[in-house]
Protein backbone atom coordinates (compact mmCIF):
# COMPACT_ATOMS: atom_id res chain seq x y z
CA UNK A 1 0.00 0.00 0.00
CA UNK A 2 1.37 3.49 -0.92
CA UNK A 3 2.90 5.52 1.97
CA UNK A 4 0.18 8.84 2.61
CA UNK A 5 2.11 11.72 2.41
CA UNK A 6 0.84 15.26 3.10
CA UNK A 7 1.87 18.88 2.65
CA UNK A 8 2.90 21.78 4.66
CA UNK A 9 -0.93 22.63 5.48
CA UNK A 10 -1.60 18.87 6.26
CA UNK A 11 -3.41 18.06 2.76
CA UNK A 12 -3.20 14.63 1.85
CA UNK A 13 -1.31 14.18 -1.95
CA UNK A 14 -1.58 12.11 -4.56
CA UNK A 15 1.65 10.70 -4.94
CA UNK A 16 3.98 9.33 -7.41
CA UNK A 17 3.49 5.92 -5.84
CA UNK A 18 -0.51 6.01 -5.84
CA UNK A 19 -0.52 6.65 -9.61
CA UNK A 20 0.87 3.66 -10.46
CA UNK A 21 -1.75 1.32 -7.56
CA UNK A 22 -5.00 3.76 -7.55
CA UNK A 23 -7.65 4.18 -9.33
CA UNK A 24 -9.13 7.87 -9.80
CA UNK A 25 -12.71 8.05 -9.72
CA UNK A 26 -14.55 10.68 -11.60
CA UNK A 27 -17.92 11.62 -11.20
CA UNK A 28 -20.51 11.80 -14.23
CA UNK A 29 -21.36 15.18 -15.35
CA UNK A 30 -21.70 15.55 -19.19
CA UNK A 31 -22.58 11.75 -20.51
CA UNK A 32 -21.62 12.95 -24.23
CA UNK A 33 -18.27 13.89 -23.05
CA UNK A 34 -16.80 12.27 -19.78
CA UNK A 35 -16.23 8.88 -21.33
CA UNK A 36 -14.12 10.66 -23.95
CA UNK A 37 -12.53 12.70 -20.81
CA UNK A 38 -11.31 9.13 -19.02
CA UNK A 39 -10.31 7.33 -21.87
CA UNK A 40 -8.21 10.14 -22.73
CA UNK A 41 -6.68 9.86 -18.97
CA UNK A 42 -6.39 6.30 -19.05
CA UNK A 43 -3.66 6.83 -22.36
CA UNK A 44 -1.69 8.62 -20.23
CA UNK A 45 -0.72 6.59 -17.45
CA UNK A 46 -3.39 7.20 -14.92
CA UNK A 47 -6.20 4.39 -13.92
CA UNK A 48 -9.51 6.48 -14.44
CA UNK A 49 -13.31 5.01 -13.99
CA UNK A 50 -16.38 7.09 -14.66
CA UNK A 51 -18.96 6.46 -11.72
CA UNK A 52 -22.09 5.62 -13.03
CA UNK A 53 -24.76 5.58 -10.53
CA UNK A 54 -27.44 8.11 -11.04
CA UNK A 55 -29.89 7.61 -8.59
CA UNK A 56 -30.97 10.44 -7.32
CA UNK A 57 -31.40 8.71 -3.85
CA UNK A 58 -27.38 9.39 -3.61
CA UNK A 59 -28.54 12.66 -2.89
CA UNK A 60 -29.22 11.58 0.95
CA UNK A 61 -25.65 10.10 0.91
CA UNK A 62 -24.48 13.46 0.40
CA UNK A 63 -27.00 14.83 3.27
CA UNK A 64 -25.46 12.92 5.87
CA UNK A 65 -21.46 13.90 5.40
CA UNK A 66 -22.23 17.78 4.60
CA UNK A 67 -24.34 21.03 5.61
CA UNK A 68 -27.72 20.47 3.57
CA UNK A 69 -27.33 23.82 2.81
CA UNK A 70 -24.96 23.51 0.38
CA UNK A 71 -26.19 23.26 -3.45
CA UNK A 72 -27.21 20.05 -4.83
CA UNK A 73 -24.03 19.55 -7.55
CA UNK A 74 -22.04 19.02 -4.43
CA UNK A 75 -24.79 17.31 -2.18
CA UNK A 76 -24.92 14.36 -5.81
CA UNK A 77 -21.01 14.17 -6.36
CA UNK A 78 -20.47 14.43 -2.59
CA UNK A 79 -23.23 11.57 -2.14
CA UNK A 80 -21.98 9.56 -5.83
CA UNK A 81 -18.04 9.28 -4.36
CA UNK A 82 -18.81 8.07 -1.01
CA UNK A 83 -21.44 5.77 -2.26
CA UNK A 84 -18.72 4.53 -4.38
CA UNK A 85 -15.81 4.21 -1.82
CA UNK A 86 -18.58 2.39 0.45
CA UNK A 87 -19.07 -0.12 -2.24
CA UNK A 88 -15.22 -1.17 -3.11
CA UNK A 89 -14.67 -2.66 0.43
CA UNK A 90 -11.68 -4.47 -0.77
CA UNK A 91 -10.07 -2.15 -2.59
CA UNK A 92 -11.32 1.57 -1.10
CA UNK A 93 -7.71 2.17 0.25
CA UNK A 94 -6.31 2.48 -3.04
CA UNK A 95 -8.65 5.06 -4.45
CA UNK A 96 -8.40 8.74 -5.24
CA UNK A 97 -11.15 11.19 -6.23
CA UNK A 98 -10.80 14.33 -8.76
CA UNK A 99 -13.01 16.84 -8.93
CA UNK A 100 -13.25 20.44 -10.79
CA UNK A 101 -12.05 23.19 -9.41
CA UNK A 102 -12.67 26.99 -11.05
CA UNK A 103 -11.21 29.18 -7.90
CA UNK A 104 -14.21 31.66 -8.86
CA UNK A 105 -16.46 33.73 -6.97
CA UNK A 106 -18.41 30.43 -6.66
CA UNK A 107 -19.13 28.19 -3.61
CA UNK A 108 -18.24 25.61 -6.20
CA UNK A 109 -14.57 26.27 -5.98
CA UNK A 110 -15.30 25.12 -2.18
CA UNK A 111 -16.64 21.78 -3.15
CA UNK A 112 -13.28 20.49 -2.79
CA UNK A 113 -13.23 21.49 0.94
CA UNK A 114 -16.47 20.04 1.57
CA UNK A 115 -15.24 16.61 -0.11
CA UNK A 116 -12.57 16.47 2.10
CA UNK A 117 -14.39 17.04 5.30
CA UNK A 118 -17.32 14.69 4.55
CA UNK A 119 -14.57 11.96 3.75
CA UNK A 120 -13.67 12.79 7.58
CA UNK A 121 -16.87 12.45 8.29
CA UNK A 122 -17.54 9.24 6.92
CA UNK A 123 -14.02 7.82 8.19
CA UNK A 124 -12.77 7.84 5.23
CA UNK A 125 -9.94 10.44 4.94
CA UNK A 126 -7.33 7.95 4.11
CA UNK A 127 -8.96 9.01 0.99
CA UNK A 128 -6.86 11.80 -1.83
CA UNK A 129 -8.87 14.29 -3.12
CA UNK A 130 -7.32 15.77 -6.75
CA UNK A 131 -8.32 19.22 -7.88
CA UNK A 132 -8.34 19.23 -11.53
CA UNK A 133 -7.63 23.08 -12.27
CA UNK A 134 -6.16 25.79 -14.40
CA UNK A 135 -4.90 28.03 -11.84
CA UNK A 136 -2.46 25.89 -10.08
CA UNK A 137 -4.66 26.30 -6.99
CA UNK A 138 -3.61 22.39 -5.95
CA UNK A 139 -0.70 20.63 -7.04
CA UNK A 140 -0.50 16.68 -6.54
CA UNK A 141 3.06 14.65 -7.29
CA UNK A 142 1.01 11.71 -8.82
CA UNK A 143 -1.16 14.26 -11.21
CA UNK A 144 0.27 16.71 -13.61
CA UNK A 145 -1.95 18.31 -16.46
CA UNK A 146 0.60 17.83 -19.33
CA UNK A 147 0.13 19.53 -22.82
CA UNK A 148 -0.74 15.67 -24.31
CA UNK A 149 -3.03 15.12 -22.00
CA UNK A 150 -4.23 18.94 -22.08
CA UNK A 151 -4.81 17.86 -26.05
CA UNK A 152 -6.32 14.48 -25.61
CA UNK A 153 -8.92 16.13 -23.36
CA UNK A 154 -9.64 19.26 -25.97
CA UNK A 155 -10.24 16.47 -28.83
CA UNK A 156 -12.63 14.57 -26.16
CA UNK A 157 -14.69 18.20 -25.66
CA UNK A 158 -14.80 18.39 -29.44
CA UNK A 159 -16.50 15.21 -29.30
CA UNK A 160 -18.54 14.46 -27.40
CA UNK A 161 -20.36 18.26 -28.12
CA UNK A 162 -20.19 17.24 -32.18
CA UNK A 163 -22.23 14.37 -30.84
CA UNK A 164 -24.36 15.79 -28.34
CA UNK A 165 -25.53 18.87 -31.39
CA UNK A 166 -25.52 15.60 -33.91
CA UNK A 167 -27.81 13.41 -31.55
CA UNK A 168 -29.90 16.28 -30.66
CA UNK A 169 -30.96 17.49 -34.34
CA UNK A 170 -31.73 13.72 -35.18
CA UNK A 171 -32.90 11.16 -32.37
CA UNK A 172 -36.61 13.57 -32.41
CA UNK A 173 -37.09 13.19 -36.22
CA UNK A 174 -35.79 9.52 -36.32
CA UNK A 175 -38.46 6.91 -38.23
CA UNK A 176 -37.49 3.93 -36.66
CA UNK A 177 -37.46 4.41 -33.12
CA UNK A 178 -33.20 3.20 -31.57
CA UNK A 179 -31.53 4.05 -34.77
CA UNK A 180 -29.92 7.06 -32.93
CA UNK A 181 -29.35 5.52 -29.79
CA UNK A 182 -27.59 2.52 -31.99
CA UNK A 183 -25.49 4.87 -33.87
CA UNK A 184 -24.04 6.55 -30.64
CA UNK A 185 -22.98 2.81 -29.59
CA UNK A 186 -21.56 2.31 -32.23
CA UNK A 187 -19.47 5.47 -32.34
CA UNK A 188 -18.29 4.75 -28.77
CA UNK A 189 -16.86 1.61 -30.37
CA UNK A 190 -15.22 3.11 -33.23
CA UNK A 191 -13.70 5.31 -30.84
CA UNK A 192 -12.13 3.52 -28.22
CA UNK A 193 -8.26 3.21 -28.68
CA UNK A 194 -8.11 6.73 -30.55
CA UNK A 195 -6.51 8.58 -27.50
CA UNK A 196 -3.93 6.00 -27.59
CA UNK A 197 -1.18 7.92 -29.11
CA UNK A 198 1.88 10.45 -28.31
CA UNK A 199 1.24 13.21 -30.61
CA UNK A 200 0.15 16.69 -30.10
CA UNK A 201 -0.93 17.28 -33.47
CA UNK A 202 -4.04 14.81 -34.64
CA UNK A 203 -6.45 17.05 -36.34
CA UNK A 204 -6.43 15.39 -39.39
CA UNK A 205 -7.30 12.19 -38.23
CA UNK A 206 -10.28 14.13 -35.37
CA UNK A 207 -11.15 16.04 -38.54
CA UNK A 208 -11.90 12.28 -40.47
CA UNK A 209 -13.86 10.78 -37.39
CA UNK A 210 -15.70 13.99 -37.13
CA UNK A 211 -16.76 14.12 -40.78
CA UNK A 212 -17.34 10.00 -40.64
CA UNK A 213 -19.97 11.13 -37.50
CA UNK A 214 -21.62 13.64 -39.61
CA UNK A 215 -22.00 11.21 -42.51
CA UNK A 216 -23.62 8.12 -40.14
CA UNK A 217 -25.97 10.75 -38.69
CA UNK A 218 -26.80 11.71 -42.09
CA UNK A 219 -27.64 7.91 -42.80
CA UNK A 220 -30.27 8.02 -40.85
CA UNK A 221 -34.20 8.08 -41.75
CA UNK A 222 -35.29 11.23 -40.64
CA UNK A 223 -39.24 12.50 -40.90
CA UNK A 224 -40.00 16.35 -42.52
CA UNK A 225 -41.81 17.30 -39.58
CA UNK A 226 -40.46 20.17 -37.54
CA UNK A 227 -41.14 20.21 -33.65
CA UNK A 228 -40.55 22.90 -31.77
CA UNK A 229 -37.20 23.77 -30.18
CA UNK A 230 -36.77 23.86 -26.22
CA UNK A 231 -33.68 24.86 -24.85
CA UNK A 232 -31.54 23.79 -21.69
CA UNK A 233 -29.22 26.48 -20.16
CA UNK A 234 -28.18 27.00 -16.31
CA UNK A 235 -25.39 26.29 -13.86
CA UNK A 236 -22.57 24.11 -15.51
CA UNK A 237 -23.55 20.57 -13.43
CA UNK A 238 -27.72 20.78 -13.88
CA UNK A 239 -27.37 21.94 -17.26
CA UNK A 240 -25.38 18.63 -18.35
CA UNK A 241 -26.04 16.24 -15.30
CA UNK A 242 -29.03 13.93 -16.08
CA UNK A 243 -28.01 12.95 -12.64
CA UNK A 244 -28.24 16.61 -11.50
CA UNK A 245 -31.37 17.70 -13.40
CA UNK A 246 -34.05 14.55 -12.77
CA UNK A 247 -32.98 13.51 -16.53
CA UNK A 248 -34.28 16.50 -17.84
CA UNK A 249 -33.31 16.29 -21.63
CA UNK A 250 -34.95 12.47 -21.92
CA UNK A 251 -38.50 14.01 -19.73
CA UNK A 252 -38.41 16.67 -22.81
CA UNK A 253 -37.82 14.44 -25.72
CA UNK A 254 -40.47 12.25 -24.58
CA UNK A 255 -42.94 15.74 -24.80
CA UNK A 256 -42.20 15.62 -28.02
CA UNK A 257 -39.69 18.44 -28.65
CA UNK A 258 -36.16 19.10 -30.01
CA UNK A 259 -33.85 19.50 -27.26
CA UNK A 260 -30.77 22.61 -27.69
CA UNK A 261 -28.23 22.11 -25.36
CA UNK A 262 -25.32 25.19 -25.47
CA UNK A 263 -22.23 23.44 -26.40
CA UNK A 264 -19.89 22.61 -23.17
CA UNK A 265 -16.58 24.11 -25.12
CA UNK A 266 -18.22 27.74 -24.75
CA UNK A 267 -17.96 27.33 -20.61
CA UNK A 268 -14.36 26.52 -20.99
CA UNK A 269 -13.93 29.46 -23.21
CA UNK A 270 -15.55 31.77 -21.19
CA UNK A 271 -13.48 31.01 -17.79
CA UNK A 272 -10.10 31.36 -19.90
CA UNK A 273 -11.52 34.49 -22.04
CA UNK A 274 -12.81 35.98 -18.28
CA UNK A 275 -9.46 35.62 -16.54
CA UNK A 276 -7.34 37.37 -19.52
CA UNK A 277 -10.53 39.88 -19.45
CA UNK A 278 -9.70 40.05 -15.68
CA UNK A 279 -6.12 40.51 -16.00
CA UNK A 280 -6.63 43.09 -18.47
CA UNK A 281 -8.92 45.30 -16.85
CA UNK A 282 -7.55 44.74 -12.59
CA UNK A 283 -3.96 43.66 -13.57
CA UNK A 284 -1.90 40.39 -14.09
CA UNK A 285 1.04 38.58 -15.87
CA UNK A 286 0.82 39.54 -19.30
CA UNK A 287 2.15 36.89 -20.44
CA UNK A 288 -0.71 34.45 -19.47
CA UNK A 289 -3.38 37.07 -20.91
CA UNK A 290 -1.41 36.37 -24.02
CA UNK A 291 -1.44 32.56 -23.62
CA UNK A 292 -5.38 32.57 -23.08
CA UNK A 293 -5.90 34.87 -25.98
CA UNK A 294 -3.69 32.23 -28.48
CA UNK A 295 -5.61 29.59 -26.70
CA UNK A 296 -9.22 30.56 -27.67
CA UNK A 297 -8.19 31.15 -31.22
CA UNK A 298 -6.41 28.41 -31.72
CA UNK A 299 -9.76 26.21 -30.22
CA UNK A 300 -12.24 28.48 -31.80
CA UNK A 301 -10.40 27.53 -35.27
CA UNK A 302 -10.64 23.92 -34.76
CA UNK A 303 -14.38 24.80 -33.78
CA UNK A 304 -15.14 26.85 -36.83
CA UNK A 305 -13.73 23.76 -39.45
CA UNK A 306 -16.46 21.55 -37.44
CA UNK A 307 -19.12 24.25 -37.50
CA UNK A 308 -18.57 24.37 -41.72
CA UNK A 309 -18.68 20.74 -41.40
CA UNK A 310 -22.25 20.36 -39.71
CA UNK A 311 -23.61 22.70 -41.51
CA UNK A 312 -22.50 21.53 -44.93
CA UNK A 313 -23.69 18.16 -43.54
CA UNK A 314 -27.00 20.02 -43.37
CA UNK A 315 -26.75 20.80 -39.82
CA UNK A 316 -27.25 23.20 -37.40
CA UNK A 317 -24.19 24.78 -35.92
CA UNK A 318 -23.41 26.34 -33.04
CA UNK A 319 -22.25 29.72 -33.07
CA UNK A 320 -19.14 30.91 -32.70
CA UNK A 321 -17.71 32.02 -29.12
CA UNK A 322 -16.96 35.70 -30.43
CA UNK A 323 -20.78 35.81 -31.75
CA UNK A 324 -22.16 34.55 -28.40
CA UNK A 325 -20.14 37.32 -26.65
CA UNK A 326 -21.19 39.96 -28.58
CA UNK A 327 -24.95 39.26 -27.79
CA UNK A 328 -24.73 40.65 -24.22
CA UNK A 329 -24.38 43.82 -25.54
CA UNK A 330 -27.32 45.68 -24.04
CA UNK A 331 -28.11 43.17 -21.55
CA UNK A 332 -24.84 42.36 -19.24
CA UNK A 333 -21.58 43.35 -18.99
CA UNK A 334 -19.14 40.85 -19.96
CA UNK A 335 -16.78 41.87 -16.30
CA UNK A 336 -19.91 39.79 -15.42
CA UNK A 337 -18.17 36.41 -14.53
CA UNK A 338 -19.05 34.59 -11.35
CA UNK A 339 -20.93 31.57 -11.74
CA UNK A 340 -21.63 31.53 -15.70
CA UNK A 341 -21.70 34.50 -15.50
CA UNK A 342 -23.08 36.56 -19.12
CA UNK A 343 -22.56 33.27 -20.75
CA UNK A 344 -25.89 32.03 -19.33
CA UNK A 345 -27.54 35.42 -20.16
CA UNK A 346 -25.98 34.81 -24.03
CA UNK A 347 -27.28 31.47 -24.14
CA UNK A 348 -30.32 32.40 -23.98
CA UNK A 349 -30.51 35.31 -26.00
CA UNK A 350 -28.65 33.08 -28.99
CA UNK A 351 -31.24 30.48 -28.42
CA UNK A 352 -34.13 32.86 -28.76
CA UNK A 353 -32.45 34.32 -31.81
CA UNK A 354 -31.96 31.06 -33.64
CA UNK A 355 -35.32 29.63 -33.15
CA UNK A 356 -35.20 27.91 -29.43
CA UNK A 357 -37.66 31.07 -27.78
CA UNK A 358 -38.89 28.09 -25.24
CA UNK A 359 -36.18 27.80 -22.38
CA UNK A 360 -35.37 25.76 -19.23
CA UNK A 361 -33.04 27.71 -17.02
CA UNK A 362 -31.70 25.58 -14.53
CA UNK A 363 -30.37 26.19 -11.26
CA UNK A 364 -29.44 24.78 -7.34
CA UNK A 365 -31.46 26.83 -5.43
CA UNK A 366 -28.89 28.29 -3.42
CA UNK A 367 -26.86 29.27 -6.59
CA UNK A 368 -27.16 33.14 -5.99
CA UNK A 369 -25.08 33.95 -9.43
CA UNK A 370 -27.00 31.91 -11.70
CA UNK A 371 -30.03 33.27 -10.17
CA UNK A 372 -28.88 36.57 -10.86
CA UNK A 373 -27.79 36.00 -14.56
CA UNK A 374 -30.84 33.61 -15.04
CA UNK A 375 -33.65 34.17 -13.51
CA UNK A 376 -33.15 37.88 -12.96
CA UNK A 377 -32.27 38.21 -16.75
CA UNK A 378 -35.99 36.87 -17.99
CA UNK A 379 -37.79 40.05 -17.41
CA UNK A 380 -35.45 41.67 -19.79
CA UNK A 381 -35.38 39.27 -21.79
CA UNK A 382 -39.31 39.28 -22.33
CA UNK A 383 -39.40 42.81 -23.05
CA UNK A 384 -36.96 42.19 -25.86
CA UNK A 385 -37.93 39.39 -27.02
CA UNK A 386 -42.10 38.74 -26.54
CA UNK A 387 -41.84 35.54 -28.03
CA UNK A 388 -39.69 34.25 -25.30
CA UNK A 389 -41.32 31.36 -23.34
CA UNK A 390 -39.07 30.57 -20.36
CA UNK A 391 -39.08 28.54 -16.81
CA UNK A 392 -36.84 28.78 -14.75
CA UNK A 393 -36.22 25.58 -12.62
CA UNK A 394 -34.81 25.42 -9.11
CA UNK A 395 -32.83 21.74 -8.31
CA UNK A 396 -32.79 21.50 -4.40
CA UNK A 397 -32.57 18.90 -1.79
CA UNK A 398 -36.30 19.73 -0.69
CA UNK A 399 -37.58 20.70 -3.96
CA UNK A 400 -40.82 18.48 -5.56
CA UNK A 401 -39.88 16.76 -8.88
CA UNK A 402 -43.82 16.94 -9.49
CA UNK A 403 -43.66 20.74 -9.35
CA UNK A 404 -40.51 20.50 -11.69
CA UNK A 405 -42.15 18.68 -14.24
CA UNK A 406 -45.66 20.36 -14.49
CA UNK A 407 -43.62 23.58 -14.86
CA UNK A 408 -41.60 22.21 -17.41
CA UNK A 409 -44.93 20.73 -18.78
CA UNK A 410 -46.51 24.02 -18.61
CA UNK A 411 -43.79 25.60 -20.52
CA UNK A 412 -43.65 22.79 -23.23
CA UNK A 413 -47.35 23.35 -23.65
CA UNK A 414 -47.02 27.04 -24.25
CA UNK A 415 -44.50 26.61 -27.17
CA UNK A 416 -46.43 23.70 -28.89
CA UNK A 417 -49.37 26.70 -29.07
CA UNK A 418 -47.04 28.83 -29.74
CA UNK A 419 -45.64 26.95 -32.61
CA UNK A 420 -48.67 25.71 -33.69
CA UNK A 421 -49.72 29.25 -33.87
CA UNK A 422 -46.67 30.68 -36.07
CA UNK A 423 -45.36 32.30 -33.59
Amino acid sequence: MAKLEYDDDGRLLFTEEMRKEYTILVPQMAPFHFEYLVDAMNTEGLRAELLRSDDYELIHEGMKYSHNDICVPAMLVIGQFIDAIKKRKHDMHKVALIITQTGGGCRASNYIKLLRKALKKAHLDFVPVISLNANGLEKNPGFKITPRLLHKLHDAILFGDTIMTLMHQTRPYEINEGDTDRLKEKIDENLKGYFNHNSLFTWKRSKQKIRWMIEEFNNIETTDVKKPKVGVVGEIYVKYSPLGNNRLEQTLEKEGVEVVVPPLYDFFLYSFDSRAHDIKRYGGPLKERLVLKALVWYIEVRRQKIRNMLKKGGFEAPVPYKKLKSLTKGFIDVGTHTGEGWLLTAEMIDLIEHGAPNIVCTQPFGCLPNHIVGKGMIKKLKNRYPESNIVAIDYDTSASQVNQINRINLMVSNAFRNFEGGR
